[in-house]
């Protein structure tokens, strides 16, 4: 990790730019496969399975047979620690449900919202170089309680044809009975315009590699909604001087092992404190099994030193990180001064890595600056809010000459006289 000492804010943007990815290039052969799954359905993905999976698939959906059996291929330890985030995750996104409340805006004139779930969701979970079964329940959790009545889950096979029965105990067990063996951007493409096996869907959910971040966007201009832009991964550390290096230093290696492509930064208010969390992070990557991942993210990577809590807010809203950790005496502080953040983790007990599985939050969080606009993946993802007013005839009587004069002004005659029109049978 690079150190910089009390660097000029003017720098900042400079110093914590993110890895750049140029997806533009990818745009051609990307479109090129949602153009060939458009156009030749299940026989397309069944090739672009083989040649990007190496395997040969004759059937694209999972069985409820294999379904079922996922469970005793997993430890117990497994089982329950999936059982016990499922728990917590649904705790979480069940408190988000509202109960849709009337408010009488004026004497007669009665309005109110109600969610309504997405009637049919994509998610997509990727099994590259791990299997995130956790992505699973993050979204197929509050898919449910949202009422979506058709939940179609793609993930990519492993060499030998099936999928990884952990991703399979956590679809079973959030309730996922529609799953397909297809992966990359040849499952965005799937999803978006339906084929023989797997129905189109109204908006796709799920983190993948640049090829699916870029498919992704693709659909999205054909009408199909997506959950949010999507990057590399990323963690932010804010440590005084009560942090604990070595919980500091493996909080940034659990992000910097996602991929070379992942960034981490560290905030401290000491130069020193800065050298032993790097000095312990060194230590650590030696031990890590994903070390030239995370080797390589490093190379992404800063450590800031700055000199008051109050330029550390500053910072952490100009970089608006992904993942926030304020590993600090007093982080209730810190936190109300942040704007910009994906999820933030308060205190030396509260490492990243428990929301990203089993603390109830949800993982599926905008990265690189988008944290400035958009939320994390919530119940509210998988619902549409649509607005309900209903009026008396004094409730009409009442706001009627407001709309009449507002239309007249904009020159819609009609919009006018549709209120006019019945306010002239009321008074007569």
């Amino acid at each position: 990790m690079q150190l910089y000492l009390h660097s000029d804010p003017e720098k900042w943007p400079e110093i914590l730019a993110r890895p750049a990815l140029d997806l533009a290039q990818l745009e051609a052969p990307v479109n090129a496969i949602l153009q060939e799954v458009a156009t030749r359905g299940d026989d397309a993905l069944l090739d672009f399975t083989a040649k990007f999976d190496g395997v040969r698939l004759a059937e694209l959906a999972v069985s409820k047979e294999e379904i079922a059996l996922a469970a005793e291929q997993l430890p117990v330890e497994l089982r329950t620690a999936i059982q016990t985030a499922k728990s917590n995750i649904s705790q979480f996104h069940a408190a988000q449900q509202e109960t849709p409340l009337v408010i009488e805006t004026m004497p007669g004139v009665r309005c109110w919202r109600k969610s309504v779930g997405i009637e049919r969701v994509g998610l997509y979970i990727p099994g590259g170089t791990a299997p995130l079964f956790s992505t699973v329940l993050m979204l197929a959790v509050p898919a449910q309680l949202a009422g979506c009545k058709e939940i179609v889950l793609c993930t990519p096979p492993q060499k030998d044809g099936t999928v990884h029965p952990a991703i399979l105990y956590a679809a079973q067990l959030a309730g996922v009975e529609r799953i397909f063996r297809v992966g990359g951007a040849q499952a965005i493409a799937a999803m978006a315009h339906g084929t023989e096996s797997i129905p189109a869907t109204y908006k796709i959910f799920g983190p993948g590699n640049a090829y699916v971040t870029v498919a992704k966007q693709l659909v999205s201009r054909l009408g199909v909604a997506i959950d949010m832009p999507a990057g590399p991964s990323e963690v932010m550390v804010v440590a005084d001087e009560t942090a604990d290096p070595d919980f500091v230093a493996a909080d940034l290696l659990s992000q910097a092992e996602h991929g070379a492509d992942s960034q981490v930064v560290l905030v401290t208010y000491s130069a020193q404190m800065a050298r032993r969390v790097i000095k312990a992070t060194e230590e650590q990557l030696a031990n890590l099994p994903r070390r030239e991942f995370a080797a390589a993210s490093l190379k992404n990577s800063s450590a800031l030193v700055v000199s008051t809590p109050e330029e550390a807010i500053t910072l952490i809203n100009v970089y608006a990180p992904e993942h926030l950790i304020l590993s600090v005496d007093n982080p209730e502080e810190l936190a109300a001064g942040v704007i910009n953040a994906g999820s933030v983790f308060m205190g030396h007990y509260t490492p990243e890595s428990v929301g990203d599985y089993a603390s109830g939050t949800n993982h599926t969080l905008p990265t690189n600056g988008f944290a400035r606009a958009y939320s994390g993946v919530s119940l509210d993802a998988f619902v549409r809010k649509i607005t309900y007013q209903q009026l008396t005839k004094e409730g009409l009587q009442n706001i009627g000459p407001t709309v009449e004069t507002m239309a007249t002004a904009e020159s819609l005659v009609a919009h006018q006289r549709a209120v006019s029109i019945r306010l002239a049978k009321l008074n007569s």
